[in-house]
């Protein structure tokens, strides 16, 4: 191989490997703004954490006071909105004309929702269900606010 041809293919390679280099930044740059978490990852705790709204009663807790207009695009306000933890997930509810509501629920891993009942009705029930163990949320609205239902 003379001396020209080696030249060129070193060359050929130095501009190849650089080509790359600056590629892989491209997308590692770009690709972090597009497929990263804002924030970070979230724990579980995080998240049932911001899940979680104080519930009014005997606790002191503040309520949450904020009306949230119905998601159906009526002009009819609803009642303030409201989540509630347990071990086995999380459940946001709100009250409205027709009572309490299920906005969402979502078990934790590791459990299933077993029962929903999501209202709108004069009380909701969801029930989660693990391996061995079982929890069930009974909301019902009280001042146009969801609380926890006991059972009878």
């Amino acid at each position: 191989m003379d001396r020209r041809t080696l030249l060129a293919v070193s060359g050929w390679l130095a501009t190849t490997a650089a080509a790359t280099l600056v590629g892989l930044a491209a997308v590692d740059l770009v690709g972090a703004d597009i497929a990263g978490t804002a924030g970070g990852v979230r724990t579980e705790q995080d998240v049932a954490r911001a899940l979680a709204v104080p519930e009014a009663g005997p606790s002191g807790a503040a309520a949450s006071a904020t009306a949230t207009p119905a998601g159906t695009g009526s002009a009819t306000p609803t009642g303030a909105r409201r989540g509630f933890t347990t071990p086995g997930g999380s459940v946001i509810a709100e009250c409205g004309p027709g009572g309490v509501r299920v906005v969402t629920s979502s078990p934790t891993p590791g459990y299933r929702t077993k029962h929903a009942d999501l209202g709108p009705d004069d009380h909701v029930e969801v029930r989660f269900v693990g391996d061995d163990q079982e929890y069930e949320l009974r909301l019902r609205c009280r001042d146009a606010v969801p609380v926890k239902d006991v059972k009878d």
